[in-house]
């Protein structure tokens, strides 16, 4: 049988296959009124291609955990009840086709209140439903963004709570597996990073107190989180500096701390937090990266970036480089994708009963 194929198991809850979705911001909720950041329409047309489709596992996109949290005034959150509702929609569906349901929950720190990508993505003011972000540092994610507060101790400590009682609503929302955005240049990522870090109290200068964020988030939701239901982090293995910022080396080292507070698998990426950062794009090109954690430390791992066919993926696999791989852009272009990989690959996905013809 095909390694992409094989059920994967975490704690108490099982995966049909290791062909999972990436969370992708669709910047397609009400940005003011009853229903700011509840998902609508279009979010459950879009999951749901993607669960009729085959795909294993789905990640929803970045989910803010308070109002300020969001990247743009357009994007879902879950720091209310009428979010939660709306999310149930979502995560029946995607049960119904045997798709096990994730959220990715977020804060974007310095990178929020943006307008939509393909609007350009500007920063936006009060008058455009913008506000004034927050960051570890008052330094500012690029020239044409403004710099933002820095967070005090209480704020911090707000924050954490806010994490907490996010994951409290997931699981009210239906959701199997809750994942804690580390990465991208968004809030937990700019405490980890020297770059944007600045600090000189608990929260900065050392490893450990760039860290101490993140654990604490960590704790605070695996304590709501129950423990037959796996916890993933996302994080950007790299900042891509030289001799600066956030390295492979300190994502290692942060594997086997995460693994030790409850963390069940790491979806390693790069990148997002360093605007003038090079990065050498190509097939697979973030997979070393999830290879090495899961390589040196105890930690499971999904890789992501540029994968895009069935061979790719399987040899990904096979190798051991990975546990799982995250499709994100293939699988906008192919809802389907992962059912036609399991033709390829001659493996087994589900398939509604209303598609018996396209089998």
């Amino acid at each position: 049988m095909s390694l992409l194929f094989e059920p994967y198991t975490l704690r108490d809850v099982t995966i049909p296959h290791r062909a999972w979705m990436a969370p992708m911001c669709q910047y397609s909720a009400a940005p003011e009124g009853p229903e700011t950041g509840a998902p609508g329409d279009w979010h459950l047309a879009h999951y749901a291609a993607r669960a009729t489709g085959g795909t294993g596992l789905i990640i929803v996109e970045a989910t803010a955990v308070s109002p300020e949290g969001r990247i743009s005034p357009y994007d879902l959150g879950i720091w209310n009840d009428t979010q939660v509702e709306a999310f149930r929609r979502i995560t029946r569906l995607l049960a119904s086709q045997g798709t096990v349901p994730a959220v990715q929950l977020a804060h974007a720190g310095r990178k929020a209140s943006t307008d939509r990508t393909w609007k350009g993505g500007a920063p936006l003011g009060r008058e455009a439903h913008g506000w004034q972000p927050v960051a570890p540092s008052p330094l500012a994610f690029t020239e044409r963004h403004p710099v933002p507060d820095e967070l005090t101790v209480e704020q911090i400590r707000d924050i954490v709570g806010q994490f907490r009682a996010a994951a409290r609503r997931a699981l009210a929302a239906g959701f199997e597996i809750a994942e804690i955005h580390g990465a991208h240049g968004y809030l937990i990522n700019e405490f980890l990073s020297p770059h944007s870090n600045h600090r000189t109290d608990a929260y900065g200068g050392s490893y450990e107190n760039r860290t101490r964020f993140a654990l604490e988030v960590v704790d605070a939701v695996r304590e709501e989180w129950p423990d037959g239901k796996p916890l993933f982090f996302r994080i950007s293995a790299t900042d891509w500096l030289e001799g600066s910022g956030w390295t492979p080396d300190d994502t290692v080292r942060f594997a086997t701390e995460l693994h030790a507070h409850g963390i069940d698998l790491l979806d390693v990426s790069t990148g997002g937090n360093a605007s003038g950062a090079r990065i050498p794009t190509g097939p697979g090109y973030q997979v070393p990266f999830a290879a090495r954690v899961r390589n040196e430390t105890p930690m499971p791992v999904a890789a992501v970036g540029l994968i895009t066919d069935a061979a790719q993926a399987e040899k990904i696999l096979a190798n051991g480089e990975a546990d799982a791989v995250l499709l994100g852009r293939e699988l906008l272009r192919n809802p389907s994708w992962a059912r036609h990989a399991a033709r390829e690959l001659d493996g087994r996905v589900h398939v509604p009963d209303q598609y018996h013809l396209s089998v």
